[in-house]
């Protein structure tokens, strides 16, 4: 008599694939997409709270009209589309700047600090290669913008790698630092004469050439191609894997032969350059200069980015493209429906505390989470300690 076998299981037992992977994707979409559903919601009801003051008495339809008016300002027109795509340029960058961190495990709340010191230098040295060929001037510049926000990401880095200090502490702190030091340099020796307030010269030939319309410059292709390369790097190379290691267990990773230490250099590098990039074409593409008292939320507003796009660069790129269109449309809105244009303010704010109650939103919809949790998270609120080399 044989022993009985146990037959093998057939392709019918098992689920399929094909019906897995819709299934992983909507666990993975569902808490951001309810996140920004849920933050319109909000922000209607904070519209009709607030319409006596803004028409004089309550208007249950004054959030149709305002979103409405928005759709339209973003993408109702030609101009719209291409207002939402410059507006989403430089939120691809400091989206991928934070979610490159987070593939890391490190929270890069530093873009801000990145992204202004990034503008300095692209603004800085525009001016100093002002008089050279298009060809020479644009390139120059914008690589020194990238480099001096990647020197800026390397400090924070370099401290967590050598000291184990914070990287949350220490880069809010070198947001303020930066924005400190524009405003010497500026007002100090970078300053231009001549003009009513403290701002940098002229980039002459830096300035990035418009190539559609009346403001889609050369700058936001630059940042639309850094999706696709940031993926390659991220899920295609060696190191990607590693920085993905290293922000999974960077007790495995050392024991495997990686040196965690030099990965967070590295990566905090990166996540500066990325920053510094965007910084510096949004000052050789938009504004020409840096003033003394430079101010902008592109910073901050990727964190929020790189949240709902769960730090993967599609997502990113989605989400800059939502928060570019509300940025885009917030004009008409407040001419047509008369709502303040900080309303988005609320309503991209009111999103990330809904991606930071995923498990609220989960429960109150009863959906499943992605397998593994939220990582991105998780690297926001559990410590960094272990994860310091030596």
């Amino acid at each position: 008599m044989t022993a009985a076998t146990t037959p093998p299981k057939t392709g019918a037992e098992a689920p399929p694939r094909g019906r897995r992977a819709p299934r992983g994707l909507v666990a993975v979409l569902a808490v951001p997409l309810l996140s920004v559903l849920l933050a319109l919601v909000v922000g209607a009801l904070i519209m009709i709270a607030s319409s006596p003051a803004i028409k004089g008495s309550f208007d249950l339809a004054l959030p149709f009209v305002a979103y409405k008016a928005l759709i339209e300002g973003s993408v109702g027109s030609v101009n719209a589309l291409v207002n939402t795509v410059v507006q989403a340029g430089p939120l691809i960058l400091g989206g991928l700047a934070v979610g490159v961190g987070f593939k890391a495990g490190l929270f890069n709340i530093g873009a801000q600090g990145q992204f202004l010191i990034g503008g300095l230098g692209a603004a800085t040295v525009g001016v100093i290669v002002a008089g050279a060929p298009a060809f020479v001037a644009i390139p120059v510049a914008i690589l020194a913008g990238a480099l001096f926000g990647g020197l800026w990401g390397f400090i924070p880095g370099a401290l967590k790698a050598w000291t184990g200090a914070h990287e949350v502490v220490t880069t809010i702190m070198l947001n303020y630092i930066g924005a400190s030091l524009i405003g010497i340099l500026v007002a100090g020796p970078l300053g231009a004469p001549g003009f009513s307030f403290a701002r940098t010269g002229d980039i002459g030939n830096a300035v990035l050439p418009v190539v559609f319309g009346r403001n889609l410059h050369l700058g936001v292709f630059l940042a639309f191609l850094a999706v696709p390369v940031l993926y390659w790097l991220i899920w295609r190379t060696t190191l990607g894997f590693e920085i993905r290691t290293v922000g999974a267990n960077p007790n495995a990773a050392r024991y495997a032969g990686m040196r965690p230490g030099r990965l967070i250099i590295l990566t905090m590098s990166l996540c500066g350059f990325l920053a510094g990039l965007a910084g510096s074409l949004e000052i050789l593409g938009v504004s020409g200069f840096m003033g003394a008292s430079y101010g902008t939320t592109i910073g901050f507003d990727a964190i929020s980015i790189a949240l709902l796009g769960r730090a993967h660069p599609v997502g990113i790129l989605f989400a800059s493209l939502l928060f570019g269109a509300m940025r885009a449309g917030s004009g008409l809105m407040q001419i047509e429906a008369g709502v303040p244009v900080e309303i988005i303010d609320v309503v991209q704010a009111i999103i990330l505390l809904f991606l930071a109650a995923d498990v609220i939103v989960r429960r109150l919809f009863r959906v499943r989470a992605a397998k593994g949790g939220v990582a991105e998270l998780k690297t926001v609120t559990e410590s960094y300690g272990e994860q310091t080399a030596t």
